[in-house]
């Protein structure tokens, strides 16, 4: 498993550190971080953790039953805890594109992202809204990547990211919906093992729009594209109005939510999921996943941040790889179909 060590100046060493303070966590993988062992070393101290580590410099190098860093970032970074700087974001680009490079080579089979500070990651070679953007274009092979906010049955998806208020609207088309359903139901079906998912699509605009009175998008767009899904069988429902729908708990009754934009699925999620959410990139080959939650720069080195939500991102990786595994062997040489002539009496299977 690789883990990337995300900004310096964040909680991402504390938490990756403390997610392996329990042995048993050294049982479920072989963990390799992405960093500098002079700047774990300097978090280890700041939190006074007492998780052990070794240092590699190449992935073929990771020992079984140990937390492994993998040198790939300049020793003589300066640490400033709380403070987000473009030293800081040049070593957390390092540290990604080096578990990438790893990840196309087959030396780590999963990838966890400990979070980055979007702002200060920006470059020459980084000009993405987030890691899910820059990861599909890295290692996602043509395919297009679905950002899933999920916990335990909670899984929220979403149509447009990482985009401007603004923009949503003119972003929306009725292929754009179809495309991001059909990509979540097949990783409901191939990533979690559910048969026949249930998908809830929520509305726009307020009361979802109101049979036009506060906007059309539901009646021109998103009602459209349902009912062309339906007729190929997948189980999407809706639009529901987004304050109504989790408001009335409607949420516990699908396997997976479609939000228009960002806020409209991610705030209601955090509110209800924000201690152990995860952040799961799926409908790429790459099986990636994150902490649901930022740098949190405010409590940086004070040894009080949760690693909850990253150990549910480690567990989560774990599952989806297994889970493709599976998937994937069971439909690798299918049966021919066999059935019964019509109008024949004998109860036979035709088999040619």
């Amino acid at each position: 498993m690789g883990i990337t060590h995300g900004d310096i100046n964040g909680v991402g060493y504390e938490v990756i550190l403390k997610a392996f303070e329990n042995p048993t966590m050294l049982d479920l993988c072989t963990p390799i971080v992405y960093g500098s062992p002079k700047v774990v070393t300097y978090h280890r101290k700041a939190i006074d953790s007492p998780t052990n580590f070794t240092i590699i410099t190449n992935a073929a190098e990771a020992h079984r039953a140990k937390l492994n860093i993998l040198a790939c970032v300049d020793d003589e970074l300066k640490v400033e805890l709380g403070s987000p700087s473009q030293e800081a974001g040049k070593a957390a680009l390092d540290a990604l594109e080096r578990a990438l490079a790893d990840y196309r080579e087959g030396l780590i089979d999963v990838l966890v992202t400990a979070p980055i500070n979007k702002r200060t990651i920006q470059s020459d070679d980084f000009r993405f809204p987030g890691h899910t953007e820059y990861i599909q274009q890295r290692a996602g092979d043509g395919e297009k990547a679905l950002m899933i906010l999920m916990k335990d049955e909670l899984r929220v998806a979403l149509v447009t990211g990482h985009l401007p208020i603004s923009a949503v609207a003119s972003t929306l088309t009725k292929e754009l919906i179809q495309e991001k359903l059909t990509i979540f139901n097949h990783a409901l079906c191939r990533d979690f093992l559910i048969d026949k998912p249930r998908i809830a699509v929520l509305a726009l605009n307020p009361h979802a729009g109101d049979d036009g009175l506060i906007g059309t998008e539901e009646q021109d767009i998103i009602r459209p594209a349902l009912t062309e899904l339906k007729k190929q069988g997948m189980f999407c429902y809706g639009p529901y109005p987004a304050d109504g729908f989790f408001g009335s708990e409607q949420y516990t009754k699908f396997d997976g939510i479609l939000a228009m934009y960002h806020d409209q699925g991610l705030a209601p999620f955090k509110v209800l999921a924000m201690e152990d959410g995860v952040n799961y990139t799926a409908g790429l080959p790459i099986v990636r996943t994150s902490p649901a939650h930022g740098t949190a720069y405010d409590i940086a080195g004070k040894g009080v941040a949760s690693a909850a939500s990253l150990c549910h991102a480690i567990y989560t990786a774990l599952d989806v790889h297994r889970n493709r595994i599976f998937y994937d062997e069971a439909r690798e040489n299918p049966l021919k179909k066999q059935y019964h002539e019509k109008r024949d009496d004998s109860h036979k299977l035709k088999l040619d």
